[in-house]
């Protein structure tokens, strides 16, 4: 391959059609990449570039290891994987929130300042599929919580006495009102990023950012 040859990896599902129109308008040639295609690989013609489609939590790996040079994904996944990646640019598609949530019933109390008194959860439970994102906000708040890791269903675990909150992304809000669950915390705001590979970004360096500036300037 080329010396300045890109792999991208990018993530499956929503965020693909995203990804791939930003990369199209910084001047990739994405013309094959299919979003209901069961291809994972493609190759862009003229552009010295491929595109990997891969599950989202497993981009930082790929990029981390060397496999991708750069890819596309959720802030959310870059800080509870917390691989070695340099983040260059905030997408700013893919956005949600991460919560804490609680079943409407058993509610903390609200102080003067119309925050909830988070202290009552304090060596409590909380399900979750991101006990890193949980562990790092409780601890900043001085609090021993214990994360339960889920892959699922994360809003039945608070109804079934599995755990007294939930820490979870949301976007609407929308489950977590069919649940019965009220958000009694906002941990933090997340959107998509492009990461780089840190020994591709210094051995590409040109390459990834002349295309990580391209990119800062459409998504400005």
């Amino acid at each position: 391959m080329p010396k300045n040859y890109l792999t991208i990896a990018l993530p499956k599902g929503k965020l693909l059609t995203d990804s791939v129109a930003l990369l199209t308008e910084a001047g990739l040639d994405c013309r094959s990449v299919e979003n209901d295609s069961r291809k994972l690989l493609f190759d862009l013609p003229g552009s010295e570039a491929r595109i990997i489609i891969c599950r989202p939590t497993d981009i930082p790996t790929y990029v981390e290891q060397g496999a991708a040079d750069i890819g596309f994904v959720g802030k959310d996944t870059v800080i509870e994987q917390n691989k070695d990646v340099a983040e260059l640019v905030d997408l700013k598609f893919g956005y949600c929130r991460f919560v804490v949530a609680m079943p409407e019933e058993n509610l903390p109390q609200k102080l003067p300042d119309g925050l909830y008194d988070l202290s009552v959860l304090n060596h409590k439970r909380a399900a979750t599929k991101f006990p890193r994102v949980a562990q790092l906000f409780f601890n900043e708040h001085g609090m021993q919580v214990t994360p339960i890791k889920l892959h699922g269903n994360i809003e039945l675990a608070p109804r079934v006495g599995l755990a007294e909150m939930i820490v979870d992304i949301v976007s609407t809000g929308k489950t977590l009102r069919e649940n019965k669950l009220a958000e009694v915390a906002q941990i933090l705001e997340a959107t998509s990023r492009m990461i780089a590979n840190r020994v591709s970004y210094r051995v590409k360096y040109e390459r990834i950012q002349g295309l990580a500036e391209k990119i800062r300037v459409l998504v400005q």
